[in-house]
Order: structure tokens, then sequence, then C-alpha cells
């Protein structure tokens, strides 16, 4: 990409964020965020929703509320029925609708691979943002949603899940991450949360990078507090994973310090893909147990304490 000279784009790439930040006034800014991918389901409806939960949560990630926006379709029209189209959409908007965003129009394409998602654009205080960039030494590190999706997908596409345990997988990927961002914005992000991204297509470690070298520290991950969906370990253990498992590990390369003989299987799952993953929270360590309490009272059940930030070592990223 070309540099960025425009000073009202306070955050961008330089930062490895998702959504990009452009200052309206000293009391507004924009939050911009775009994603779209294949289906990760054959249930049409259930995969706008969470194509649209997934484009949705790079705005809450930042801390910030949805306001518009403008659907991205390809589409195979002459070989499949325009219904299923109608049912993809029509997930999304309902979508859009429990986050308060208003869909403004969009643009369809021609093409044999079906492809969906949304280019958000929502509203942040100028001075509140939870940019990668500003995680500090001491913080503690919170997860809003457990890790596998990658390994349960696969199995999906497998045949090898029971309906019951892709039904727990479908409503967490359909799960906004809107009561993650409202629990940031009360503990009170610039002051007490420091930083904060989701975890998606680059995985825990690969999402967890970008938070560390943005902030010039080490992320510490306790290997034993890190939340598992159910059926994700088996999964894994049968090597069952996403095709991005071995690009993640392949990017982190040389960046991550584990343990001598590390569980395999869960090596599997925290390189892994999620799709419309969790919120990871870095906040002051004497505020952890409040925002732990104040994820919990919103609904988040599965949010978990799942390490710390040091100062920066010779490792961007250690478990232990």
């Amino acid at each position: 990409m070309p540099p960025i000279t425009d000073s009202r784009m306070t955050v961008g790439p330089a930062s490895f964020d998702d959504a990009g930040i452009f200052v309206i006034n000293k009391d507004l800014a924009l939050v911009q965020t775009v994603d779209f991918f294949p289906p990760v389901v054959d249930d049409p409806f259930m995969f706008g929703q969470i194509a649209a939960a997934n484009s949705l949560s790079d705005v809450y990630a930042m801390g910030g509320e949805p306001l518009t926006a403008l659907s991205l379709v390809c589409f195979p029209n002459k070989e499949l029925p325009l219904s299923i189209l109608g049912e993809i959409l029509r997930g999304g908007g309902e979508k859009c609708a429990e986050a308060g965003c208003t869909i403004v129009g969009g643009h369809s394409v021609s093409d044999p691979e079906i492809k969906f998602g949304f280019s958000i654009t929502g509203t942040i205080h100028p001075d509140h943002v939870t940019s990668n960039d500003g995680a500090k030494p001491g913080d503690r590190l919170f997860l809003t949603k457990p890790l596998g999706i990658g390994a349960i997908t696969t199995a999906y596409r497998k045949k090898a899940i029971t309906p019951k345990a892709m039904d727990v997988a479908l409503k967490q990927m359909a799960t906004l991450n809107k009561a993650g961002a409202e629990s940031m914005r009360a503990m009170g992000i610039g002051a007490n949360v420091h930083a904060a991204t989701d975890i998606t297509g680059f995985g825990l470690l690969g999402h967890a990078r970008n938070i560390a070298a943005a902030s010039n520290v080490t992320i510490v991950f306790n290997a034993s507090s890190i939340p598992l969906i159910d059926g994700a370990y088996d999964f894994a253990r049968r090597k069952m994973f996403s095709g991005a498992y071995k690009q993640n590990q392949e990017l982190l390369e040389g960046l991550v310090e584990l343990p001598a003989n590390f569980d395999e299987n869960l090596h599997r799952i925290i390189y892994d893909s999620e799709t419309s993953g969790g919120l990871l929270i870095s906040i002051a360590p004497e505020k952890g147990d409040e925002l732990l309490a104040d994820l919990k009272a919103r609904g988040i059940a599965d949010a978990v304490e799942v390490g710390r930030v040091e100062a920066r070592g010779q490792s961007l990223l250690k478990v232990v």
C-alpha cells in the first residue's frame, strides 16, 4: 500500500490493526473495516449470520460501535438459485440489525465461488481506541470465546461431527462481540483497557503477535488456561485443522517460544484459524478481576484469563 500521510488517520496498517481510525473532530472518529470469505457451513442463512458477525467484530475489537454496512457478494447466479443468495443476505441482515448497524447498500459480482461479508463503518471517541499498540508490561490478558473452530469446521466438512456439537460451534460463530466491546468501554479504554484484538484468520498466536509487535512487548499464554470449544481437542488429535494452520505456523516461525514436548494437539489449535472468534483484551492488572466479572455479567460465560504481558524479551510470544 502507498504510505498514509493524512494526519486524521490515527490508526492504520502500521499497528497491524484490522480496522482503521479516521478522526472527524475531537469527539468523533470513524472505525472502518472490511471482511468477506467463502462459506464455512452449508446453511446459507447461518453462513450470512456468521459472515456478518465476523465483519462487525473488527469494529468491536477497537472499542467502537457499528453504524453502517455495505454488503460484498460473490455468487454463481447461473449455477445456483437466487433463493440461496436471499437466505445469505437475510442472515447477514438480521445479524446487522442485532448490532444496530444499518445496511445502506452493497455490491455483487458473478463468481464461481460464493463469498460474502461486509464493509463496516463505526463510530468511536478518538481518545478511547483499543488498537494493537497499547499493551503494557504487567497487563493481564482475557479471552472471550474458546478456541478450536478451525478443527470443528474441518470435522464438519469431513462429516465427523455430531449435529449437537456443530450447533454449539454455530452459535459461537454467530455471536457478536458487542458485549465484549461494551465491557471494555465500561472498564475505561485507555485508562485501564490498553489493547484488544479479535481472534480470526491468523489464530490466537497470529493476532497476539500483532499486539506484541505493535506494543513492543512479549505476550505470555498459560497453556492450561486456554479455553477450547467442546470436541476441538479430539478433532485436533485426529489431525483435523484448517488450511491456514500451516500458513500461520510459517508466518510465526522464530517468534514463538514453546515448552519442551509441547502438546501437539493444542499446538494445532493455537496456530489454527478461527472464524468469528472472541476478543483478546489487555487490561491493567488491578482491573482484571473487575473486567472478568463484568464480562460474565453481560452474558459472556466463557470469558477467561489466558495470560499476561511482559517487557519485550527474546521472543514476541511465549506459551508456558
